[in-house]
């Protein structure tokens, strides 16, 4: 299976729903790098997938479940969570790309 495919299928379950102030403020950490994302490293396709921003831990922790259950309903295998402030240059990440992509924030 093409992991390009395979990643462009997974969606999130639901759209979370903030007030403008909100998006603003999550704009502003997604900027600087304090903003929490759903790293998810799966085995089987060999990939990494960004999922977020979230504006706190506990919103990462509450959204990431879907995204784990979407990859797992695609066949993905050995699936590893890291939730963390981060901010990501690519949201999926093939095998390809992984050597290239090491020194990513």
């Amino acid at each position: 299976m093409n992991n390009q495919a395979f990643s462009a299928r997974i969606t999130p379950r639901k759209k979370i729903q903030r007030l403008p102030m909100s998006e603003l403020f999550l704009t502003l950490l997604d900027k600087l790098g304090l903003a929490y994302w759903a790293e998810i490293r799966t085995e089987n396709p060999k990939c990494i997938y960004y999922f977020g921003p979230f504006i706190s831990l506990a919103e990462a922790k509450g959204y990431h479940r879907g995204y784990l259950e979407d990859l797992k309903s695609e066949g993905a295998q050995s699936i590893q969570v890291d939730i963390r402030r981060c901010k990501p240059s690519l949201l999926t990440i093939d095998e390809g790309g992984l050597q290239e992509n090491i020194g990513a924030k």
